[in-house]
């Protein structure tokens, strides 16, 4: 089936439902049993089974087969729903590395990532080195032999900086070292890292896949014979998601498709009339031919998400929470991935320990969302006349 195709079908079963069309919101924790044998046997495989409901529903487990489809189809891979992104980049390193260990993680990683590095993991011995975010083959450079696990964020949901994923992942498997990729960006529906050799999916599912801003979800999705060692983990850490964002994240699934392709038209609309802004130095959006990594995404990307950042030339800090401050439609918030537009300063430079970012003026991030790109170019224009008034 074409990718549109399986978004609609993916993990619907009407004749399991009493005919109706979505999968419905079962609400349990207890599940009882006909007899004894009949508990073993559930026991035994309480993984594919229904056992009890820190295990599963048959609402996450729709879920849960609905991702695993798009991401590249049930017979090779199996997807595990928790509460949200952050638990989803959580699970999804916790699961596959130990005492001892070594991760590498880029230097604009997702801020709670760097966190949980550095106020976690280090607790119990693992250390996560950060790496060069437009890195390559160099990465081989900071291997070690007890590098377990490499993460990669493609492109930075902040700075977006675009690394060499063939790259890193052709020196980690010369190694064996397993490869983890944040698509929180792109979704399955412009990039499936399967395809590209990585190990481990993860997403930040309450983004693009629930996409109306009204559910905490993630998803970690990996080949078969690793489904046992990630479901052991977050179920020993009790991290299982509530049905009704489970539900919430199958129906925003459904508009997937017509939802990226918009995105990612009203933002080239945006990007390409920011580029002819005089306030405007950079505009840092993979699928503009101007951005430094858009080869790379050319090669690897199907296409591109409404997220974007862009460079000011100069302007104070009170002049550029003049032009925040008073939009209309890019509200100020820190997230992306809903139908609304959104707005965010770029703050990164004390972050970064293995590089620096210094992009020569203000950086402000804009998520495009659906509405009329008229709107909201004339909602930017307005902001950038507030300013160059404030100086």
């Amino acid at each position: 089936m074409k990718k549109d195709t399986r978004i609609v079908d993916a993990g619907r079963h009407p004749e399991q439902s009493f005919g109706f069309v979505n999968p419905p919101i079962v609400r349990g924790s207890t599940v009882v049993h006909n007899s004894l044998a009949e508990f073993e046997h559930a026991a035994q495989n309480k993984f594919d089974l229904l056992i009890y409901g820190r295990f599963g529903t048959p609402t996450s487990k729709a879920f849960e087969e609905a991702i695993a489809e798009i991401e590249g189809g049930t017979d090779k891979y199996r997807t595990v729903a928790v509460t949200s992104g952050m638990a989803a980049i959580a699970m999804g390193i916790l699961a596959f590395v130990k005492s001892g260990d070594h991760v590498l993680a880029p230097d604009n990683v997702y801020g709670p990532t760097r966190n949980l590095g550095a106020l976690y993991l280090e607790r119990f011995g693992v250390e996560m080195e950060h790496y060069n975010p437009a890195i390559g083959a160099e990465i081989e450079q900071q291997i070690r032999p007890n590098t377990a696990l490499i993460y990669i964020e493609a492109p930075g949901s902040l700075t977006m900086e675009m690394p060499d994923i063939a790259a890193i992942v052709e020196a980690a498997r010369n190694r064996n070292i397993l490869t983890a990729f944040d698509n929180t960006w792109a979704s399955p529906y412009f990039f499936r890292p399967f395809e590209h050799g990585i190990d481990i999916s993860i997403m930040a599912a309450t983004k693009y896949i629930v996409g109306h801003s009204d559910a905490m979800l993630g998803t970690v999705t990996v080949a078969k014979e690793r489904y046992d060692q990630l479901k052991t983990t977050t179920n020993i850490l009790g991290n299982c998601p509530a049905p009704e964002d489970c539900y919430l994240g199958l129906r925003g699934l459904r508009t997937l498709g017509v939802r990226m392709k918009q995105h990612q038209i009203n933002a080239r609309i945006v990007a390409d009339w920011l580029l002819d802004r005089p306030e405007v130095k950079q505009v840092r959006y993979p699928a503009l031919p101007q951005d430094p990594g858009h080869t790379l995404w050319k090669r690897d990307f199907e296409g591109a998400a409404g997220l974007l950042t862009i460079v000011l030339n100069g302007h104070s800090k009170d002049a550029v929470a003049a032009m925040i401050d008073n939009y209309e439609h890019f509200q100020l918030g820190g997230s992306f991935g809903g139908y609304e537009s959104l707005v965010l300063p770029v703050r990164v430079d004390a972050l970064r320990t293995a590089t620096t970012w210094d992009p020569g003026g203000p950086a402000v991030r804009f998520h495009v969302g659906l509405e009329d790109p008229e709107d909201l170019i004339a909602d930017l224009e307005a902001g950038f006349a507030r300013l160059t008034a404030a100086g």
